[in-house]
């Protein structure tokens, strides 16, 4: 190949390269261009547990419907999806859990990402009964057999009702995942307790088992105590109590977990340059705040009728007007309950 020949095919390699390039970039983009009209594409972010889609999905239907959006979701783990939160990669985060996320706090400071709002903030875990225990159920037939248990403390007045089936002499208390850094709380909290005394500290093996002992014991109106926590499926469709506990104190967390478990704030956060691009659905968000037991409600409503989340989030707007249209104009929520009809 001669020289002009040469240079003739470098430049023809050079066109081919930007073009691809610009391609590339079109492709890839989502924020709205400089003097553009249309608005951005929005992107979600999901790090897979059900009650983070199904306010993913509500709020879709609303940036959606009511906003005049297109939207879209990115699913990964906790850590690469917050990574895209603070990259820009994603617009929106329902369900920011900043005891799940180290760098939460550093990513407010550095701005690269804005708090809105507290989406739920009444999350709990720690040792729960099935309330007929204490209260009994008339409907059902069911007798209080533990009246008095009011406390974790007083578990260790009934090891004999929760007897362990493998071993009569102890009780029974389920445990957390394992796996889970709050499997070893657990255990160091009944040893604080001296639970262990009188109850065997039963490993379930997995989240779906642990769900699966509860709603066997509850059907069947059985004796059930150990590790849970809200929201989930569970906590919507039984009435089940949290048994009380020492009021959190560092101090007392810090030797043996010696109390209740701190609540986390579970906030609705966004990519900084989404108050620019999307004033509307950042004003939206801003207002957004539902419940753990809403979420509860709306897990619940998903395990019973075997639908997927964004069917729960047309339930909710539906069954709940008087919770969301508080978040929006009466021009946006028109939109959205006729879109959902």
């Amino acid at each position: 190949m001669n020289f002009l020949s040469k240079k003739k095919s470098l430049k023809k390699l050079m066109i081919l390269i930007v073009a691809f390039s610009m391609i590339g970039l079109t492709a890839c983009g989502t924020n709205q261009q400089e003097g553009s009209t249309e608005k951005p594409k929005l992107i979600l972010g999901d790090a897979g547990w059900d009650s983070f889609t199904f306010h993913n999905e509500v709020a879709k239907i609303i940036i959606e419907d009511g906003l005049g959006y297109k939207t879209d979701v990115t699913r990964g783990s906790t850590p690469a999806t917050f990574i895209g939160l603070r990259s820009g990669d994603i617009d929106i985060y329902m369900e920011a859990w900043s005891t799940l996320l180290s760098d939460y706090e550093d990513a407010i400071e550095s701005g690269d990402i804005v708090e809105l709002s507290i989406n739920y903030d009444d999350n709990a875990q720690g040792f729960y009964v099935p309330t007929y225990m204490i209260k009994g159920d008339k409907e059902r037939g069911i007798k209080p057999t533990t009246p008095d248990l009011k406390s974790v403390q007083d578990l260790l007045k009934y090891p004999e009702v929760f007897k362990d089936e493998e071993d009569p002499t102890m009780g029974r208390i389920y445990g957390a995942i394992p796996g889970w850094e709050v499997d070893n709380i657990m255990r160091e909290k009944i040893k604080t307790y001296e639970l262990d005394k009188k109850y065997n500290y039963f490993s379930p093996g997995s989240d779906s088992a642990l769900a699966s002992s509860i709603a066997a014991a509850y059907e069947k109106g059985e004796p059930w105590v150990g590790y849970y926590w809200e929201p989930t499926w569970i906590t919507g469709k039984y009435d089940l109590t949290l048994l009380d506990d020492v009021a959190y104190d560092e101090s007392l967390w810090e030797k043996g977990y010696a109390c209740e478990f701190p609540s986390t704030k579970v906030s609705v956060a966004v990519n900084k340059d989404l108050v620019k691009t999307a004033p509307d659905v950042v004003d939206f968000l801003k207002n957004y705040k539902t419940s753990s037991q809403i979420t509860s409600d709306a897990l619940a409503f998903m395990q019973e009728n075997e639908v997927e989340p964004d069917e729960a989030a047309k339930w909710f707007i539906k069954e709940h007007e008087e919770i969301w249209t508080k978040w929006v104009s009466d021009e946006v929520s028109n939109k959205v309950k006729e879109a959902v009809k």
